[in-house]
């Protein structure tokens, strides 16, 4: 009976604990979904060859991939990295440059699959401090910027891939088409029978090793160095087991402040949000869990020198309105040159979001996904208040007979134009709500108007939003 008491009074300690800390998991997401938009930053040894390799352009894949794509010997690919000098870093200007875009968070490239730590590390010396004539730690100069102007900070770690610490593993990519390498026959394969090696040096441990030596090693360093971390973002788990994947998640117990995306391994670990690349899913796709998309703003994450196809402002700005439109994230990449500048590109885009963003943020910040779908003219993002619901319209096609429908039938107290803040004249019609516009769109990409409701919305009309799935598609 004394046993049976003590463990209930054991029992009636641990509950409130779990339950807080249940309460912590889920809170911890609260400013990530607040935030909307952030910044990915691919930079690496791999940015001095900008895609270039013994003359050759490389043709597949983004500049960050040159040293499996080229199969690059590794003492060869070293020889590279042990020459680089970012001097013209300013991470300060990084921090400043993203948080005027309007961007709440950065993830940046710790270590990539070229296995180069942007990092000081005690578990492998093929790091930028300890391998290179710069000698300082980027990430500890990116963090101190990111606490000084309040931006929240995470790392981009690839974990099962590293083509310079043995034992890492490689996915299996042949010779990169159009380079003319004599040997490129005999290189496909060794690769094939090598399990996506090249080089014999890359395989004089096993991947336990490697994954106990140096990534675990390396995970721990990051989230213990750098002040408080707020997400890990996990890449291509090419042979990963769960075995290898719990080593990795006893870390993350020890952090519950941080969130991770849901490529550690899957289907066990799925992270705390989907990762899609490159992509904006369809409404159909979607599964009730949280998202978030990655975009570069040319065609490569990492520096490639003759990649000018970069996307418009427009482009941009509609892709980060359809993506908040679906109740998900817009993390969009730039690529740094070796010397630490941002091509001018990446900043004209980046200061037209500036620009979008300063009038029409609320349209994003805070939002969730629209109750009506994608709409012939727009798209749509929601906000509940304890008054109301709020629809936010953001029209691409401004109706020439200043006529813009919204086929629903909700309760409408005000419309408001953003861009200076214009009361609209709006009314019910058999057709839904019509609301009457000035004769010229106030922004050519995208205009906002605000719907206030009078009532806010039911569950059974916003239930994209509460459907709960732990299906891994991305």
């Amino acid at each position: 009976m004394g046993k049976i008491l003590l463990l209930l009074i054991i029992w009636l300690l641990i509950l409130p604990v779990r339950a807080q800390r249940a309460k912590t998991v889920e809170d911890k997401m609260d400013w990530w979904r607040e935030a909307r938009f952030g910044m990915f930053i691919h930079w690496g040894p791999y940015s001095m060859l900008g895609g270039m390799y013994n003359g050759h352009r490389q043709r597949k894949g983004g500049a960050e991939w040159i040293m499996n794509r080229c199969k690059i010997p590794v003492a060869e690919y070293q020889s590279y990295a042990e020459r680089m000098n970012p001097v013209k870093y300013d991470p300060e200007s990084w921090v400043l440059l993203a948080k005027e875009a309007g961007m709440k968070y950065i993830i940046i490239t710790a270590k990539h699959h070229d296995g180069f730590a942007m990092f000081k590390s005690n578990a492998s010396k093929f790091n930028i401090v300890d391998f290179t004539p710069y000698k300082k730690d980027v990430l500890d100069e990116l963090a101190k910027a990111c606490r000084k102007h309040d931006m929240k900070l995470g790392f981009y770690y690839s974990h099962a891939q590293d083509w310079n610490n043995p034992g890492g593993s490689a996915a299996r990519k042949v010779m990169e088409e159009g380079w003319l390498n004599p040997d490129s026959a005999r290189i496909d394969q060794y690769t094939l029978d090598h399990q996506g090696h090249w080089d014999a040096a890359q395989q004089t441990r096993s991947m336990q090793q490697y994954i106990e030596e140096v990534a675990v090693p390396q995970v721990k360093e990051l989230l213990s160095n750098y002040g408080e971390v707020a997400v890990i973002w996990w890449d291509t788990p090419v042979r990963m087991t769960d075995e290898f994947a719990e080593k990795f998640q006893k870390i993350l117990d020890e952090y519950p402040q941080v969130i991770t995306n849901g490529r550690l391994k899957r289907p066990n670990f799925p992270g705390d949000y989907r990762a899609p690349e490159q992509k904006i899913p369809d409404l159909s796709e979607l599964d009730g869990r949280d998202w978030e998309t990655c975009m570069t703003m040319n065609n490569s994450w990492g520096y490639k020198s003759y990649d000018q196809n970069w996307k418009n402002s427009e482009v941009l700005i509609r892709n980060l309105i359809d993506i908040a439109s679906k109740g998900g994230n817009y993390l969009l990449n730039i690529g740094p040159t070796a010397e630490g500048e941002i091509p001018e590109q990446s900043i004209e885009g980046l200061r037209a979001i500036d620009r979008w963003m300063k009038v029409n943020g609320e349209a994003i910040y805070g939002t969730h996904r629209s109750p009506v779908g994608a709409l012939p003219w727009g798209r749509c993002t929601r906000k509940d208040t304890d008054k109301g619901t709020i629809l936010y319209l953001s029209v691409f096609e401004w109706p020439e007979n200043g006529r813009l429908i919204l086929k629903k039938d909700y309760k409408v107290g005000k419309a408001t134009l953003l861009n200076g803040e214009l009361d609209l004249k709006f009314r019910n019609s058999g057709e839904g709500i019509e609301i009457m516009l000035p004769e010229k769109a106030p922004d050519p990409i995208a205009s906002v108007i605000k719907l206030e409701l009078t009532n806010k919305l039911s569950l059974e009309q916003v239930i994209p939003d509460i459907k709960k799935s732990f299906d891994i598609v991305d």
